[in-house]
């Protein structure tokens, strides 16, 4: 697993943490019992300690549990920038409102702070009691200077001497020298020293640099060994050399978390992009909201940061060194196989396999043949969506090509095709929502580099983030225009794609391109949303769609009509859906839910939810689909797209779902859900109390089947079987 992006539309984290408490839309009609949610904010944290259970489990490969853990450091960052930041934010300024649960704000933080306390301890006795001793005897030493020989010391001061110390720049704290700003999510050393001559003690903060490797390895002793020692500590015992003449009496590290949501007023910013640089700007100076310090801090050192950073006491992390385990991610990157999941290589879809083997691609001859539903990563996005584009991009009968931008990779395959196609003369549309959280600066680079190639770029709609995955080619063919359409769950981003499930179709069906030409206009004119024939859109009819065919499938159950729900997404918190899953299960209807992350039904409450199960799968990839099935009376309706099931989906961004028709594709949504449900496949249950249980382990021991590695398997067979779709 690609360390740095588990996360990314998450993400792991991010995809669920926006400041979402406005529930305007839906309102208790007091029908349902009262305390049938659960607490988006703890599920949140439920999820994260998802994650952290496969870095404590031994059978997870080492490597992979060092990266779990700073996958877990990274997820926890962002849930205190944007979660904790912007309740902390709303209490402050008496905006905020009860939770989802009907909790007082003021109540709920302590109780998310809590957690979090726990958990960050879990976190580190995760890594110095589990994860380092399995390193150490796996031959992999993070060392500390006091385990160090005179050798290692010796040729340690020469690294010092000329990597490090030229870049380091300590601050004094005195009357001349205000208190330093400091950064955000930067690790920092606090030192203390005194000056000999007049005995007086001053303060200095050293900033440890965060473009230099986090953990610095050892020359080769002949051991064998991979030998480590963490920046800091390299750092801290070189003091003297940074304070010449004065006494080092004690130095210490900590972090600040610090607020980093972006408010943007669209309604009056005439430039949205430039606004949104300020803003950004402006975010790498938002209000500290956690200080983390080691366990070993004095407490003159602690109270200056906690007076200096305006930071109670409840907002204080106590940990065992190191801090910021997220640096795990680089020895994550260690070469060693045999420590990690076994290597997948993607395969080619059978549907897009040329029909002669020496023949070339041709994505276009494919699609028009069938429909191709694409299961990323077991099937390669490169040879699919990319060469979709690329292909498009090179072929003079093709005229236009339409496409949503929403988070991409730096050296993006995607965006130069967009921009060969405009030098080529085509016309092309690349709408770049340059909200995306976290992502901001990328995409506000890349849409100034779409437009010197000539690309027309815009930004969607204001108020709204356009977080659909969309994109669409005109072809001339003979005297008529063919539409080319891609709807995907995932970004059109290579590099996430290897890491993150994801579902997309490619069609060349004349229904569905007419949706998506509609649904373009809309975007970068004037145009007003209309009912779509194969789509279902947000904000405004995408839950009113899902609403009516959950209704349906509750009078067909009471009718005694085959009927069934099975959901899978990221997150689930809209009340209004929540509610209406209820209503169907009461009916008896069969409903099954896949979340990966933050989800606030209960399951199994007796007059209830007795007919809702829920599941959740967490491994190599991160689970990222959005599925939605409906049994329809025996005539199946099923969805993918873009959307979770969270406020902010089906009221503040455009997304959209795009019904398959395919028999064999449903037959595969089918499988994909049997196999997730499966008693012999490994995942988390969730109680009616909000409990998660691992499920992993079969009575004898043996372990339960991985889903990810059966897809694996099962698509990787079916490429060499020759097996059609």
């Amino acid at each position: 697993m690609d360390s740095d992006t588990y996360i990314d539309d998450a993400g792991l984290a991010t995809d669920s943490l926006d400041d979402d408490y406005d529930d305007s839309a839906w309102v208790d009609d007091g029908t349902l019992p009262a305390g049938r949610y659960l607490d988006r904010e703890l599920s949140w944290l439920a999820f994260n300690t998802r994650v952290l259970e496969l870095a404590e489990d031994p059978a997870t490969p080492l490597l992979e549990r060092a990266n779990f853990l700073a996958i877990f450091s990274s997820n926890l960052d962002e849930f205190f920038m944007v979660r904790i930041a912007g309740l902390k934010r709303r209490i402050l300024t008496g905006l905020a409102v009860p939770t989802n649960i009907g909790v007082a704000p003021t109540e709920a933080l302590a109780v998310i702070q809590e957690r979090a306390h726990e958990l960050q301890a879990r976190h580190s006795l995760a890594f110095r009691d589990l994860v380092k001793p399995a390193l150490d005897d796996a031959g992999i030493h993070i060392e500390t200077w006091a385990d160090l020989g005179a050798s290692d010391r010796e040729a340690l001061d020469d690294v010092f001497a000329s990597r490090i110390f030229p870049v380091l720049m300590p601050l004094a704290v005195d009357p001349a020298h205000p208190f330093p700003y400091i950064s955000g999510l930067s690790l920092n050393l606090s030192i203390r020293v005194r000056n000999p001559k007049i005995g007086k003690e001053e303060f200095a903060r050293l900033k440890v640099p965060p473009m230099l490797p986090r953990f610095v390895q050892l020359p080769d002793n002949g051991s064998g060994l991979l030998r480590f020692i963490p920046l800091e500590d390299l750092i801290s015992n070189h003091l003297n050399d940074l304070f010449p003449g004065m006494e080092v009496l004690d130095h210490h590290e900590f972090r600040v978390t610090r607020n980093e949501d972006v408010e943007v007023d669209e309604d009056e910013s005439e430039n949205l992009i430039q606004t949104l640089e300020r803003e950004l700007l402006r975010r790498r100076f938002g209000p500290p909201i956690r200080l983390e310090i080691t366990d070993d801090m004095d407490e003159l050192t602690l109270s200056l940061l906690v007076r200096e950073l305006d930071i109670t006491e409840q907002e204080v992390y106590r940990l065992p060194a190191p801090l910021d385990l997220g640096g795990l991610f680089e020895l994550a990157k260690i070469d060693r196989p045999q420590l990690k999941y076994r290597k997948h290589v993607p395969t080619t879809s059978v549907s897009l396999m040329p029909a002669e083997p020496n023949a070339a691609p041709d994505i276009f001859r494919s699609i028009a043949r069938q429909d191709v539903l694409l299961h990323h990563p077991y099937e390669s996005f490169a040879t699919s969506v990319q060469a979709f584009l690329e292909q498009a991009a090179a072929d003079p009968n093709v005229l236009a090509i339409k496409q949503t931008l929403y988070r991409t990779s730096g050296d993006s395959p995607v965006v130069e095709a967009l921009i060969h196609a405009a030098e080529a003369g085509k016309q092309v549309l690349a709408l770049v929502e340059i909200k995306a959280r976290f992502d901001e600066s990328a995409n506000i680079s890349w849409a100034r580099k779409l437009e010197k190639a000539g690309v027309h770029v815009v930004y969607g709609l204001v108020g709204l983030k356009t977080h659909c995955k969309l994109a669409l080619v005109i072809r001339q063919e003979g005297s008529k225009l063919r539409h080319y359409s891609h709807i995907g769950t995932g970004n059109y981003n290579p590099k996430t794609s290897r890491i993150y499930e994801d579902l997309g179709l490619l069609t060349a069906s004349d229904t569905i391109g007419k949706d998506l030409t509609r649904l373009f206009n809309e975007l970068s004119g004037y145009a007003i949303e209309k009912k779509f024939k194969r789509l279902l859109v947000a904000p405004l009819h995408l839950r009113k769609g899902l609403l009516k065919r959950i209704h349906t499938e509750a009078e067909n159950a009471k009718r005694g009509l085959p009927s069934g729900i099975r959901i899978k997404l990221n997150s689930i918190v809209d009340e209004a859906i929540i509610d209406a899953l209820y209503r169907a299960s009461q009916a008896g209807v069969p409903i099954e839910l896949l979340v990966r992350g933050i989800c606030a039904i209960k399951p199994g409450v007796e007059g209830l939810s007795e007919n809702i199960r829920v599941r959740s799968i967490l491994g190599r990839y991160l689970e990222h689909s959005r599925i939605f099935s409906f049994v329809n009376g025996g005539d199946p309706q099923v969805y993918i797209g873009s959307a979770d099931m969270m406020h902010r989906n089906l009221d503040r961004r455009v997304e959209a779902l795009v019904r398959l028709t395919s028999p064999d594709h449903l037959r595969e949504i089918e499988g994909i859900f049997d196999l997730a449900m499966s008693e012999k496949t490994a995942s988390w249950r969730l109680d009616s109390e909000g409990n998660w249980m691992r499920h992993h382990l079969a009575e004898d021991g043996s372990p339960l089947d991985d889903m990810q590695n059966v897809l694996m398997r099962q698509i990787g067979q079916r490429k060499r079987s020759g097996a059609n779709r």
